[in-house]
């Protein structure tokens, strides 16, 4: 009886260490087989949220109201359309950002993801796909009454963003101000993890 309760454990034994080896070489070749991730500011692949990597602030995305929401409720809008996988839109990523930190209480602000709009024969005015262009990144900004006050292609320089929300909201010009600079990616990172 204590020989098959021997060869039992015996068995029972092996059959673990076997498992464990099993799992150890497949753990092992995933980990050979994975690249390293390196978020790269200067070209485009993919990299994940554009406002999480490289402007630090993932409270844009998702956008709290949509456009037609805004424009019912005569707020001023921001639209920035954008594409994760873009160069362009990962420098100007930052740049969005600066305009939720003046503007971000007073007025809407939509990034507005590329792939997300619906592919359609026509748009209506309240819909995002009929502002859009087909270039990223471009700025739409909208006034209360739902006018288009700017509709620009390319890197918009903030100043000429804020210029449009300082008419809107009738405040002063602004006057001696430097014009924004992009940080180095490394102010990014360290400014996360203080």
């Amino acid at each position: 009886m204590k020989s098959i309760r021997f060869l039992f454990l015996q068995h029972k034994y092996n059959w673990r260490r076997l498992i464990s080896q099993a799992l150890v070489v497949v753990v092992c070749s995933l980990f050979m087989h994975l690249q390293p991730a390196f978020a790269g500011l200067k070209d485009d692949n993919y990299d994940g949220n554009i406002f999480v990597v490289y402007a630090g602030n993932g409270s844009l995305v998702p956008p709290r109201q949509t456009l037609a929401q805004s424009l019912a409720e005569h707020k001023p809008v921001f639209l920035a359309f954008y594409l994760d996988d873009s160069k362009d839109s990962k420098e100007y990523a930052i740049s969005i950002s600066r305009v939720q930190e003046f503007y971000g209480k007073v007025a809407e602000i939509i990034p507005v993801n590329v792939d997300a709009i619906p592919a359609k024969p026509a748009y209506e005015p309240t819909e995002l796909g009929y502002y859009y262009a087909g270039v990223v990144p471009q700025v739409v900004v909208f006034n209360q009454s739902g006018q288009v006050v700017l509709n620009q292609q390319g890197q918009v320089p903030f100043e000429a963003i804020d210029d449009r929300f300082r008419e809107m909201f009738n405040l002063l010009p602004r006057t001696d101000t430097a014009q924004l600079k992009r940080r180095a990616f490394n102010e990014f990172s360290s400014e996360l993890s203080k």
